[in-house]
């Protein structure tokens, strides 16, 4: 079975800047798959890449099996850099000009007005839409060849929360349909919310991959103690110094969560009260920045 997406050393470079290196990106049938990084990753080049909009200096791309271009991109939709739609048509008459343009019959139209919940304003002029109207007409029209796979570039950028809000919602809902989604954002309460993989890209390299527990890992611990000063040594002597950390009055441990019940022993056994004793996640903005960091350094 063919993948929606997959590169293989896919690399492109504008003179002596290398704006996406050795990019092995694979997006699974059915998923939505996060495209992450901060602006100025290369996210924007390498889905102009897959689209067949910029031809990569080296390596390989192919949508659904097929090298980019073939077939006039049938099966695939994609929203790129925001929507472009004339100011002084309604929304449905734009959507009818592009279904002309697609070779799409005229019910279709309807359908995905529908789908994006724009059917009440369907005939006001585009020129009059709020900014999260015109992304959803955009939206609507990357589907209206019915496709099994869809791109969309930043689709939140420059949206209000309510905005934000309705978008996330409009892409769960494609993605549990099953359509596979490919969403490129900076946005890391986006990617957490409605992606099922995440692959995070920094100067162009991509760095990470992995569903978004996969990512945060196992942290550890989170241990509240009195007192403080006799938890903190007490802790250290059982695992190690370079495990503890003592944050906001508190302690976080670099050991599984299975270890707490033994943990907790230890510590009531010494004499502590323990107040708190939990698996702590890693917050997820901190591994952006981590893998960022981490990624940069690896560069350099």
């Amino acid at each position: 079975m063919n993948l929606p997406v997959q590169t293989e050393g896919l690399t492109k470079r504008y003179g002596g800047l290398t704006a996406v290196q050795d990019l092995n990106l694979t997006v699974r049938a059915g998923e939505v798959y996060g495209f992450l990084g901060p602006n100025g990753a290369g996210k924007t080049t390498t889905l102009r890449m897959l689209l067949g909009l910029v031809r990569p200096t080296a390596g390989t791309v192919r949508l659904l099996g097929r090298p980019p271009g073939a077939g006039r991109l049938t099966g695939v939709g994609a929203l790129i850099e925001g929507p472009a739609f004339y100011p002084y048509l309604s929304g449905r008459d734009n959507l009818r000009v592009l279904a002309r343009y697609a070779g799409v019959g005229a019910d279709r139209v309807a359908l995905v007005l529908d789908l994006v919940d724009l059917t009440d304003r369907a005939g006001d002029r585009y020129a009059g839409y709020s900014l999260g109207m015109k992304q959803r007409l955009g939206v609507a029209g990357a589907l209206l060849k019915d496709p099994r796979l869809l791109i969309l570039d930043e689709p939140t950028n420059g949206l209000d929360p309510a905005g934000m809000a309705d978008m996330r919602t409009l892409i769960r809902r494609l993605g549990a349909a099953g359509c596979t989604v490919l969403v490129s954002s900076h946005l890391l309460g986006e990617v957490e919310q409605i992606c099922d993989r995440v692959g995070v890209i920094s100067g162009g390299r991509l760095i990470a991959e992995g569903t978004v527990a996969e990512l945060r890992g196992t942290a550890g611990l989170r241990v509240l103690a009195d007192p403080l000063d006799e938890a903190v040594a007490r802790t250290r002597a059982l695992v190690g110094a370079e495990r503890v950390r003592v944050v906001d009055g508190g302690l976080e441990l670099a050991l599984a969560p299975d270890r707490a019940a033994w943990l907790n022993t230890e510590l009531v056994g010494a004499g502590l009260a323990v107040r708190e004793l939990r698996p702590r996640e890693r917050d997820l903005e901190q591994v952006f920045f981590d893998l960022i960091e981490k990624g940069t350094a690896d560069v350099a």
